[in-house]
């Protein structure tokens, strides 16, 4: 059996393949999400129970693979299967889309180490920002952004009480190019904040920003060493499996 860590398109895209070739997959999903688009094959929904939990489940179901295809920002579980998969010899591949530092422009934008350096940068950018960085990190910017007139995209509805001045959007990709341009002009935006998540279903944002000439701060992809195989894209995984797994 194979497991994909997934929540992502990648990971959607290379489960459908794998089922495809005839091959036992299981697509596991962290839950956060309360309708999340659901890959091919098996799906398990919720975490393993750290390190420990994530290594015997490996050994219970004779997994001959694991590929981490989670978000780029996901670093807790991407760390748990480099340590379960090393204790358990499992072989690992790390599936992670590029990011978007090679854009056009990009080379302008503010870059940031974290939600907060994004929110404080984003106060003295503009008055009027358009965050796209997901509902977990909305808290970090209730303080610098407290007062501004935020337009808050999140898949579903935050956790926390936003500020009286802010606006929710609930909605998710892939977006449109025209539609971002639309609804960046009707917000009157001053600053884009985005995280540097990579992948074309969400990138129409950075291009009609760059359309409108509106500044854009970014969050860096947060460090991490991946000891294991590494793959850009989905046939670059393919081709791995079929090497290690036969």
């Amino acid at each position: 059996m194979i497991l994909v860590l997934g929540g992502t398109a990648e990971a959607r895209d290379l489960a459908a393949r794998l089922v495809a070739e005839g091959r036992s997959v299981v697509s596991s999903l962290a839950g956060r999400v309360a309708r999340p688009r659901l890959p091919v094959g098996e799906v398990r929904v919720g975490g393993f129970g750290g390190v420990d939990g994530l290594g015997r489940w490996l050994v219970e179901h004779e997994v001959a693979a694991v590929v981490d295809a989670t978000h780029p920002f996901a670093r807790v579980i991407s760390a748990n299967a480099v340590a379960a998969c090393a204790a358990r010899g499992v072989p690992l591949l790390r599936l992670e889309r590029p990011g978007w530092a090679a854009l056009p422009g990009a080379d302008a934008w503010t870059w940031v180490d974290d939600v907060a350096g994004a929110a404080r940068a984003a106060a003295g950018i503009g008055a009027r920002p358009f965050l796209t960085i997901g509902r977990q990190g909305l808290d970090e910017c209730v303080e610098p952004l407290r007062a501004a007139a935020v337009l808050a995209r999140v898949v579903d509805p935050p956790e926390i009480e936003v500020p009286a001045a802010w606006r929710v959007l609930l909605d998710r990709g892939p977006y449109t190019l025209e539609g971002e341009r639309a609804l960046l002009t009707e917000h009157g935006a001053d600053v884009l904040v985005t995280k540097d998540s990579g992948g074309p279903l969400t990138q129409a944002k950075l291009d009609a920003a760059r359309e409108l000439g509106l500044p854009v701060v970014v969050v860096r992809r947060p460090s991490a060493h991946h000891p294991g195989d590494l793959a850009p894209d989905v046939p670059t995984a393919l081709a791995w499996v079929a090497r290690r797994v036969g």
